[in-house]
């Protein structure tokens, strides 16, 4: 990006935006903000200054919505009202998901939305990769591998007929659950020797500034880039 697109992008002179630059030159806190959102990058990043930090901290607190003690405590119906309100992205980043595969009204508003702009991606983890196994052990089960190919089982009817969501396995060891849809996402920490639907949960809304959603849609975006297709043999076992 040049001084000037910056400078268009944030409403301010070219000049203004040289002298941060050449001159060290501390911009209004308005400005900071702006151009940390335009540079898609924390505004301390750019500057350490106290105000800044201040304020990104505070930010950061701003994006936290709610706060679950358990999954099992969240509105049973948050799952599928911030899904609904997705008009961009619509991502899923877990092991299995099973509640999720299991409710055909989820189904439903996936199949909406890709009818729309929507670009819609389900993470699930390769039942036969070690991150897994480790998973099923750590939460005392062992049957996590089995828990994915059930979700995939539930899944298959759009796998057939709606090709244009993507689903994908990974073998990423994960240290959260991640639901997001456009600029809200919920959290769901992995907690060693319980289940998920026993850990708590964090309802999060970007703000820009802010990079505690940021953070977590980052290793979204990753883990998409390394995971692989699902096959038939995925769902069949054969």
């Amino acid at each position: 990006m040049t001084v000037q697109d910056l400078a268009e992008e944030i409403k301010v002179n070219p000049k203004t935006v040289e002298r941060w630059i050449t001159q060290g030159k501390v911009p209004y806190r308005r400005h900071q903000y702006a151009t940390a959102a335009a540079l898609k990058v924390d505004v301390t990043t750019l500057w350490e200054d106290s105000r800044a930090l201040e304020s990104a901290a505070d930010l950061t607190k701003a994006e936290i919505v709610a706060v679950y003690p358990h999954r099992h405590t969240v509105p049973p119906n948050l799952w599928r009202d911030i899904y609904a309100r997705a008009e961009r992205n619509l991502d899923v980043l877990v092991y299995s998901g099973l509640f999720l595969s299991e409710d055909l009204l989820f189904h439903g508003l996936l199949k909406q939305k890709v009818k729309g702009a929507a670009q819609v991606r389900i993470l699930l983890g390769d039942p036969d990769c070690e991150a897994v196994r480790q998973r099923g052990i750590d939460e005392g089960h062992r049957i996590m591998d089995g828990k994915i190919r059930n979700a995939l089982v539930n899944y298959r009817p759009l796998f057939e007929t709606h090709p244009e969501i993507g689903f994908r396995l990974h073998a990423t060891t994960l240290y959260n659950s991640i639901y997001r849809a456009d600029d809200e996402m919920l959290v769901n920490p992995h907690v060693y020797g319980i289940g998920a639907y026993m850990a708590p949960v964090f309802h999060l809304r970007r703000m820009p500034g802010g990079g505690l959603f940021d953070t977590y849609a980052n290793s979204i975006e990753q883990t998409w880039g390394g995971a692989r297709q699902v096959t038939v043999r995925d769902i069949t076992g054969a």
